[in-house]
């Protein structure tokens, strides 16, 4: 039964059968699909700095974006580089995708390295959006991390699949 539908999600409530049998019914949450980026350049990280409203608070956190319909990944991926950094990828590795939070929600994140980074006339962020483009070292965003000045997850998730020689297995 749905229960709420916006422009960007969906809510439903549903029974579901357990592996053991049992019935249970639960609230799924299903805002499509998104992308997520670690740019680099160089020695340096391009993260963005963003004003998020449901915390009221600006974080760092890596480039990322919802998938628009009819786009695959790498396409989402690409334009939300621009839109949010004003660079594009001259590559764009692919790294398998993560749940978000599978407690409530079917949303993946596609996971993407982008390299050769070129200035694009195309940068043009949401008008909603609040972003400044920054740069980091590695060693920069590990102690932000450790110290907490970094705690979006997904951005940690991606930095340290780019960064530890985590291979995504096919």
């Amino acid at each position: 039964m749905e229960i709420y539908r916006g422009r960007r999600l969906w809510v439903e409530k549903r029974g579901f059968l357990l592996p053991d049998g049992r019935e249970k019914e639960v609230v799924v949450v299903h805002p499509g699909d998104a992308v997520v980026i670690l740019p680099r350049d160089g020695d340096e990280f391009l993260f963005i700095r963003q004003w998020r409203s449901a915390i009221g608070a600006y974080i760092y956190e890596a480039p990322a974006g919802t998938m628009e319909e009819g786009e695959d990944p790498e396409q989402t991926a690409r334009r939300e580089l621009i839109e949010e950094t004003g660079m594009a990828a001259g590559s764009m590795k692919a790294l398998g995708y993560i749940y978000t939070t599978p407690g409530f929600t079917d949303e993946r994140l596609w996971l993407f390295e982008a390299r050769e980074l070129t200035s694009s006339k195309e940068y043009l962020p949401d008008d909603d959006e609040i972003i400044e483009p920054v740069r980091f070292t590695a060693s920069e965003i590990s102690e932000m991390i450790r110290t907490g000045e970094i705690v979006d997850a997904k951005t940690i998730c991606i930095f340290y699949r780019c960064t530890c020689g985590l291979e995504m297995i096919d």
